[in-house]
């Protein structure tokens, strides 16, 4: 794929709110691996190289074991997943597509306080806006680091 331009050079103003958002998410009470997990699976549907690399990377750092990344995708037949993480997808899910039905509300309001879904949404919000950064101007897919970007 060819480079088009340096984003983060010429688009550095335009992504400080974005770090920040990042950094409110970290300090969260969702938990950092769950949030990679999340960031993961809406990668995954939305077609992202970059992040799928970082995220799984990130992932494998923290532990996370390869039957679990690989079965992500299928994760509502996949035995492997907590009904907290399960409900988290499904929200993702839900708030990627922009279809929330109240089903997905009360399943997800079952494991989560009001607090954590705002931020579960808010975890949703961020990833897009990377996954279309990096889908509009693509640059060193595959040659993340775990831990380069804090």
């Amino acid at each position: 794929m060819e480079t088009r331009l340096n984003f983060f050079e010429k688009g550095q103003n335009a992504v400080k709110p974005l770090f920040n958002l990042n950094g409110y998410i970290k300090k969260s009470t969702l938990g950092r691996q769950l949030v990679e997990l999340i960031d993961f699976r809406i990668s995954q549907i939305n077609g992202c190289a970059y992040c799928l690399d970082m995220h799984s990377k990130e992932l494998r750092a923290m532990g996370e074991t390869e039957q679990r990344l690989y079965g992500l995708s299928a994760w509502r037949e996949a035995p492997y997943y907590t009904d907290r993480e399960r409900a988290a997808f499904a929200w993702a899910e839900a708030v990627n597509a922009l279809h929330v039905t109240d089903e997905v509300y009360k399943e997800v309001a079952a494991q989560f306080t009001e607090e954590e879904i705002v931020d579960l949404t808010m975890v949703v919000s961020a990833i897009n806006s990377w996954n279309r950064i990096n889908i509009a101007f693509p640059a060193g897919i595959g040659t993340y680091r775990v831990g380069m970007f804090g």
